[in-house]
């Protein structure tokens, strides 16, 4: 099978992951609070990847070198650490749906980085998959809250979501490109998406946890330990994101174009249309859903590209 179509499905499939993992992680934050679970997942993830490491390709720790550790470890930093932690925080402030729809501007940060780190241009068939996914999803993101079911938000209260969602975007893109780097660092050798995947955990936990100790947040840490229901959901979304999402999407980065990878790892706001409208009864407009088909087709497109 092509490698590109490979990547490509992967990206897709880590999508899907990440649209389910974003249900549990909000549920857990309103438990245990956004840094909680961020610090946490971070924590379990390691646990499972480096047993499947040492499973796969025996050893615990993996074995590249210091460029490759640099720039997997800033795309942990950039990606998980800054990125996911504003993706988290929106989630409390202006729901899944939104904050989801905020991520398929990540593309945009994704393919600007690529550009100018790696030299990377896309087909003009990439390109218009992409502008018709972003409009798609744009079609979805335009959706009132009256027509959604959903909570009405305060200006200010979705203004500071949007910021937070689009800290979000930026830190997956950016760090998608940063990855991208690092993997293909040394000419001829692709370093493995499972070590690529524990490298960018393992420097992204440390940030994390040594943010929440600057900023005096341990006691509120360890507090979230001890919430069961709170750590039971960031376990579930665990194994849905940072384990084997953030895994098959260092494949899709390792097989195809950072700014195609990122435009189908993007595609949660389309799916979580029908995850919602099942979970909380948010309806969803026949704009919202022309929206969707609009995305989708441009999908297929890069598909084809």
């Amino acid at each position: 099978m092509d490698p590109g179509v490979i990547g490509e499905s992967a990206a897709v499939t880590t999508s899907f992951l990440w649209t389910f993992s974003s249900i549990f992680f909000t549920s857990a934050g309103k438990k245990i609070g956004s840094l909680s679970v961020n610090a946490y997942r971070t924590l379990i993830a390691i646990a499972l990847l480096a047993i499947t490491h040492v499973i796969l390709l025996g050893t615990v720790v993996p074995l590249a070198n210091i460029g490759q550790w640099f720039w997997m470890g800033l795309s942990g930093i950039v990606g998980l650490g800054i990125g996911d932690s504003g993706l988290f925080a929106a989630y409390l402030t202006i729901g899944p749906r939104c904050s989801l729809l905020l991520m398929a501007l990540a593309p945009i940060f994704a393919a600007a980085g690529a550009y100018l780190m790696l030299g990377e241009t896309l087909t003009e068939m990439a390109i218009l998959g992409i502008i018709l996914t972003l409009i798609g999803v744009a079609a979805v993101i335009l959706e009132s809250e009256e027509r959604s079911g959903e909570d009405r938000l305060s200006s200010r209260r979705r203004a500071f979501g949007v910021f937070l969602g689009l800290v979000g975007a930026a830190g997956q893109g950016i760090g998608l490109a940063l990855a991208k780097k690092g993997i293909d660092l040394n000419p001829g050798t692709t370093l493995n998406p499972l070590s690529a995947t524990l490298m960018r955990l393992l420097l992204g936990a440390l940030f994390i946890w040594l943010l929440a100790l600057a900023v005096g947040k341990m006691p509120e840490l360890l507090k979230a330990s001890r919430n069961r229901v709170g750590i039971r959901d960031t376990a579930a979304a665990s194994v849905l994101g940072p384990y084997l999402g953030i895994t098959l999407s260092m494949v899709a980065v390792a097989l195809t174009e950072t700014g195609v990878a990122q435009t189908l790892l993007s595609l949660m706001p389309v799916m979580i249309i029908p995850v919602v409208w099942i979970l909380y009864g948010q309806r969803t407009s026949r704009r919202a859903m022309i929206g969707a088909a609009v995305a989708v087709l441009g999908v297929a497109i890069i598909f084809l590209s």
